[in-house]
């Protein structure tokens, strides 16, 4: 079936499966979010998988996909980055007869006939959502039900607004995180003016950022080279992302050494694990040395900035993916 956001609203509990796909990477996660509220998901029994682990976790996958809850309630499994190579593994697990999980699959852009869209939008108890780009129409509605129904704002000005139109939209996410950082910053005047928007812009970066960090870990080599292309094109700086790595590097450490995850979002998670598996100790500290001596490199050179970043975040992508095949072997 295919689906409107009123069909979801509706029909979430009166079906198996839902594909949410589309450019929209913010409004994807935000439909992730909203089913496992409406569901009442408690966090035990949520199990996210990246696609780019299906074939390898792929028991795993349909075992607590199949069995029920230890907790009680029901669970649910979330895959993520999925794509039309996908198909046949995922027909397979939501019409497997132990089927017990609601199954979300989130993906990119997917092409209309394709293998994905084909299967969920061709079912009928299982469906598939777009998640499209706010338009300026769509995007004023949301600017105005965040700030004026749920925060209580009373006056959003009209050259306000035709900036936050214009410079919006792109990620469902970021918009809903910056709409909540600027009621925030109004609170006291209760009225948006075009100075407070110009000054609570939002990172952007902030999804590739993500991307970047946790696929180069897990040995993600595409993602994380198509991570950087769009933090780079976007005018990141490579001293910064340095910094970024450095300290997402001392945050693996400190998982490796005192066996402890950290606080994660659930669509890093997984990658996140991954990396546990992938790095020991004196692997990160070599590369926590490297990464010192590429910041000196950048410094003093006077090469290049962006090319040195872009060979090393290679060679370290490709360095995780030979560790994870020699960690399986």
């Amino acid at each position: 079936m295919k689906w409107k956001d009123s069909d979801f609203k509706n029909g979430i509990a009166r079906v198996r499966a839902l594909l949410v796909y589309g450019p929209d990477a913010g409004q994807v996660d935000e439909y992730c979010d909203r089913a496992v509220e409406k569901l009442g998901i408690e966090k035990d029994n949520l199990f996210a998988l990246d696609a780019d682990d299906l074939i390898n976790k792929q028991e795993a996958l349909f075992a607590e996909s199949c069995t029920p809850s230890m907790f009680g309630g029901q669970k649910m499994v979330i895959i993520s980055n999925a794509g039309d190579s996908d198909t046949g593994v995922i027909s397979e697990l939501i019409s497997h007869p132990g089927l017990s999980a609601f199954v979300i699959v989130a993906a990119g852009e997917l092409r209309a006939g394709g293998g994905l869209r084909s299967l969920f939008e061709g079912g009928e108890d299982i469906a598939a959502l777009a998640c499209y780009n706010d338009d300026a129409r769509t995007l004023e509605t949301l600017i105005r039900s965040v700030l004026s129904a749920d925060a209580g704002i009373k006056q959003i000005t009209p050259d306000a607004m035709a900036y936050m139109t214009t410079h919006l939209g792109g990620d469902r996410g970021i918009t809903r995180g910056f709409l909540n950082k600027i009621a925030v910053y109004v609170s006291d005047k209760h009225i948006v003016e075009l100075e407070d928007v110009e000054k609570c812009l939002p990172d952007t970066g902030a999804v590739d950022t993500d991307d970047y960090l946790y696929s180069l870990t897990a040995g993600h080599l595409s993602q994380t080279m198509m991570a950087l292309d769009r933090l780079l094109y976007s005018g990141a700086e490579p001293n910064m992302l340095i910094r970024m790595l450095d300290s997402h590097f001392k945050k693996l450490l400190v998982a490796v050494v005192d066996g402890q995850l950290p606080r994660l979002f659930w669509k890093v998670e997984d990658k996140f694990r991954t990396a546990l598996k992938i790095w020991s100790a004196a692997d990160i500290t070599s590369v926590l040395t490297r990464l010192s001596e590429l910041e000196g490199q950048l410094r003093t050179t006077g090469m290049p900035t962006e090319i040195l970043l872009r060979d090393f975040s290679l060679k370290l992508a490709m360095r995780a993916s030979k560790l994870a095949v020699k960690r399986r072997n």
